[in-house]
């Protein structure tokens, strides 16, 4: 089970990877073209190249249509993808000035509850994001520029949210038997240094 979850897990985290690859690629192209496009526009192109700049204009160098669209669904599916990277290495912020004096039972406790905290408020997130999907399913609400339904980023966040609260609800039970047993069983971050 603790293989099909760090699977599931690093998976997951690599198409959020992915995405942002190509958000980064999408946005970076998107603001060349049009900072190109404003100084095909600009005084010097439309005084001493304006055959030039129109040819260029007119193959269609510009901003792209839609970025802020897609970046925006896209960023969205990240961090729901890095979330069960993230909670099965406990790499989430953490601040133990206040219990690193504490013994090591008591810390492997503390863990415990929050990871189960974490847990039902990562079920909570993801039941009400599919809330949301139903409501956007049912009224049909596309995005001003591409014109795709807007149900279509909540689907892709909901489904590695899925596997976000899978691998949140195992890595509570897991950190419930590390409390138990006083043994390590996942990978801890040790916190700030």
């Amino acid at each position: 089970m603790h293989r099909i979850v760090h699977a599931m897990a690093k998976v997951t985290a690599l198409f959020g990877g992915l995405v942002l690859v190509v958000l980064v690629v999408l946005t970076s192209l998107s603001i060349i073209g049009r900072s190109l496009n404003k100084a095909l526009h600009g005084g010097f192109f439309q005084d001493n190249l304006q055959g030039v700049a129109q040819v260029l204009l007119d193959l269609g160098i510009a901003e792209i249509r839609g970025n802020y669209e897609l970046l925006e669904a896209g960023v969205a599916f990240a961090i729901f993808a890095f979330l069960p990277i993230c909670q099965f290495y406990g790499g989430h912020a953490s601040v133990d000035v206040f219990t690193s004096f504490l013994s090591r039972r008591i810390n492997r406790w503390i863990i415990a509850f929050w990871e189960v905290v974490l847990a039902l408020v990562i079920v909570l997130i993801i039941w009400r994001l599919y809330e949301g999907m139903q409501r956007y399913i049912g009224n049909g609400e596309t995005t001003l520029f591409l014109q795709f339904p807007v149900w279509w980023a909540y689907a892709a966040s909901f489904a590695a949210g899925i596997i976000a609260a899978l691998v949140a609800v195992y890595c509570a039970i897991v950190r419930v038997i590390e409390a138990l047993r006083d043994q390590s069983i996942l990978p801890q971050e040790d916190g700030a240094h």
